[in-house]
């Protein structure tokens, strides 16, 4: 006579204790995270989970240590800006999409030239809209502009910041 096996006892839900306790550890541990991979398996699973304070983090900074350039300068923030539009296109196609012309851009002119470009242009550019969409104004090209204002004419400031204020952005929130 055989035994029928026994199922597996089903475990009750974690606590809301344990949820907030897992969830906090996974933040900290975002901020010494540098492998791209790591940080992209991460995302999955904080927004398979609905646990979207770790998926920001993990994004913010996917975008980091992917860039070049020294922290804080203009240099960075494009790259930064750039590796943030890039995983937003793989999020939404499944596979990697480079921005070649803005890469090409940069490799002729430097990032604060080709960012330039990107502002004085009429109208928001697709990667604006894309950032925008997804809630993160800080990636744009016009923040860019505006947290590094040495490095821009008047010009390009005053379309950075009407362009941030027409979307709802008040751009001294971005300047500190």
């Amino acid at each position: 006579m055989s035994k029928k096996p026994k199922k597996p006892a089903h475990s009750a839900a974690p606590s809301a204790e344990k949820l907030e306790n897992r969830n906090a550890a996974a933040l900290a541990r975002v901020a010494d995270m540098t492998d791209p991979e790591g940080l992209r398996n991460l995302m999955a699973n904080a927004t398979r989970l609905g646990v979207e304070p770790v998926r920001e983090a993990a994004f913010k900074r996917l975008a980091a240590v992917q860039s070049d350039g020294d922290e804080g300068s203009v240099e960075n923030a494009v790259w930064q800006m750039i590796h943030a539009v890039e995983q937003i296109k793989r999020e939404d196609s499944g596979k990697t999409i480079r921005l070649s012309m803005l890469r090409r851009d940069i490799q002729k002119v430097g990032e604060a030239a080709a960012i330039g470009k990107i502002v004085a242009k009429p109208g928001p550019s697709e990667r604006f809209d894309e950032l925008m969409a997804r809630a993160l104004p800080g990636y744009t090209a016009e923040a860019i502009v505006l947290t590094h204002p040495d490095a821009f004419d008047d010009a390009t400031r005053a379309a950075a910041t009407a362009r941030l204020t027409d979307a709802g952005v008040d751009p001294a929130t971005l300047m500190t």
